[in-house]
């Protein structure tokens, strides 16, 4: 099966390597085409800094960011795919964002932990 799904990462975040590395895990059908924006050549739809900035997928040639993305990113996985589902719904989905954008101020401390 072909990849139907792609996601961009930051491998130079500790958080981020962390998240891809179990999705990819868990990826067992190899839905999700993952690309690493530290690898020089690594394709780029849009600014690479919009790219690190906020997490990004390419879902059906329709290129989501944030909460959204990671929805995409999780229907592609049979076992996150109800969570997937959810972020997806319209009436649940700007909570998702909001969400999201909490987790973004908290990000900073989060990868210093890890690092």
């Amino acid at each position: 099966m072909a990849p139907s799904l792609t996601v961009w990462f930051d491998s130079g975040c500790p958080l981020c390597a962390r998240e891809i590395s179990l999705v990819r895990r868990l990826d067992r059908r190899g839905a999700i085409r993952f690309v690493d924006l530290h690898t020089p050549e690594a394709p780029c739809p849009i600014d690479r800094a919009d790219l690190l900035a906020r997490f990004h997928a390419e879902e059906n040639g329709r290129l989501l960011s944030g909460a959204a993305a990671f929805g995409a990113m999780w229907r592609a996985v049979p076992i996150l795919r109800p969570l997937g589902l959810l972020a997806g719904w319209p009436p649940l989905a700007p909570a998702f964002e909001a969400a999201y954008r909490r987790f973004l101020r908290l990000r900073p401390r989060l990868q210093k932990l890890l690092r």
